[in-house]
């Protein structure tokens, strides 16, 4: 039986628009272009280890409105399990998102039915996680809900993956029960905030300091400087980015979720699974979109392939335009 990615998150429409700088504070600017896509970070992160051939199950909740059946199918399109996604009244979630050339966004998250996934309500899927050999996790869902989910995990002996975004500070009675943390690094910064860690600490330090709390291990997503792992399951490692002409960065945290779960559940050590999501997280931003740009396994496996046999990671350069790109997430996605 194939191993299951259960992602229990939301599921948004991203409305997205193009636009050559970010508008001041009470200014009006005029856009390039506007397209709607498939988004939220449960259903990016979803997509992403489906589009790899992983076996996905996604517990979500969506609304009654006109954009509720197109996001359902396209969750349905790449093979997710949707059994477990219900309709609520009111609307379904969404983001305002803008881009700019050079890749860089900002975004304006609107919870909608994402808020009804309340923590009672994960009874009706007990069955469904305990028979999970990963659970992934986000913070656009009520975090009462991330915590009973994260208690669920610990009990039933599943591990637990949490990307803490958006960005707050969390108790440590959730974190203990957390097996791998993957922060990015305005996230790590509140983390740390939050917890007492003071600022501008170095990965070693926050990853040390991460993992005082219970957590069983930490991934640091630090964008062109690329990731620090650290924890019981992995020695204190950086690991650097692929070089890339970024469009889009929008999912990128998002891709290498997917990609790092979807790696794990296929027998990968979390090295060798850290790389390979970074090369997920690489081909996502060049193309646009969240969900769109999320890769196939044959691209991933196309991709590291050509970098084994060029002897440099460096080169990377050469299959996707010149440099100037950053992969893992700029900011928050």
């Amino acid at each position: 039986m194939r191993k299951k990615i259960v992602v229990v998150g939301s599921i948004n429409l991203d409305l997205v628009a193009s636009v050559q700088r970010m508008p001041v504070s009470g200014e009006t600017i005029t856009g390039q272009a506007f397209s709607t896509y498939p988004g939220g970070k449960g259903a990016n992160q979803a997509v992403a280890a489906a589009k790899l051939g992983g076996n996905v199950v996604m517990i979500g909740r969506l609304g009654e409105d006109v954009f509720a059946p197109q996001l359902l199918d396209a969750l349905a399109s790449v093979g997710i399990a949707t059994h477990c996604v219900e309709n609520v009244a009111g609307p379904s979630g969404s983001a305002v998102i803008m881009v700019t050339p050079e890749g860089n966004n900002s975004i304006v998250v609107i919870p909608g039915a994402n808020d009804a996934l309340q923590p009672e309500q994960l009874d009706l899927y007990l069955d469904e996680l305990r028979s999970a050999s990963l659970i992934l996790s986000q913070l656009e869902i009520p975090l009462p809900t991330v915590e009973r989910l994260a208690h669920l995990a610990a009990e039933f002996g599943v591990p637990f993956m949490l990307d803490p975004a958006p960005a707050r500070g969390l108790p440590q009675s959730l974190l203990q029960n957390v097996t791998w943390l993957t922060p990015n690094e305005s996230e790590t910064q509140i983390l740390l905030q939050h917890l007492g860690g003071g600022e501008s600490i170095q990965p070693e330090a926050a990853a040390k300091y991460l993992l005082n709390t219970g957590i069983r291990n930490v991934i640091l997503k630090r964008g062109s400087k690329g990731v620090f792992l650290s924890g019981s399951d992995v020695p204190s490692t950086y690991l650097p980015s692929f070089r890339v002409k970024a469009v889009d960065t929008t999912a990128a945290g998002d891709a290498f979720n997917g990609g790092f779960a979807y790696a794990l559940t296929e027998g990968m050590k979390p090295f060798e699974a850290a790389r390979f999501a970074n090369a997920v997280a690489a081909i996502s931003v060049t193309q646009v979109g969240a969900q769109p740009s999320m890769p196939v396994l044959l691209a991933v496996e196309t991709m590291l392939s050509n970098l084994a046999k060029s002897g440099s990671e460096e080169r990377i350069e050469g299959l996707f335009g010149s440099c100037g790109g950053e992969v893992a997430d700029r900011k928050p996605s």
